[in-house]
């Protein structure tokens, strides 16, 4: 799952990024490569129809992070520690103690 919301992720970025990158700003972006599109898109041009674009990929880009956070927290759970394998053939060394009741003191 999180695989797959990872790439959504990833999707929504480039989108973002092209949908801001078209916009009209003071030193007019990339949409002055894009001809005249105030045609397509009315008579008030891409303003209003690329702001609403990209208010709706930025809020779906946050619900995807939430998610993407949930899910991951979710998987952090559990630990590496718990799938380790407990049996093992190597066998403990013994130490061996013996008493010398023939030493002097």
């Amino acid at each position: 799952m999180t695989g797959i919301l990872l790439i959504v992720q990833i999707v929504l970025v480039v989108m973002i990024t092209i949908a801001v990158l078209l916009q009209k700003s003071s030193s007019i972006g990339l949409g002055a490569y894009s001809g005249s599109n105030e045609s397509v898109f009315g008579a008030k041009g891409p303003g209003s129809f690329l702001a609403k674009v990209t208010f709706f990929l930025g809020f779906v880009f946050v619900v995807n992070t939430i998610a993407l956070g949930y899910f991951y927290a979710q998987q952090s759970n559990a630990s590496v520690v718990d799938s380790m394998v407990e049996t093992t053939e190597v066998a403990a060394p013994t130490i061996n103690i013996v008493n010398d009741t023939n030493t002097t003191k």
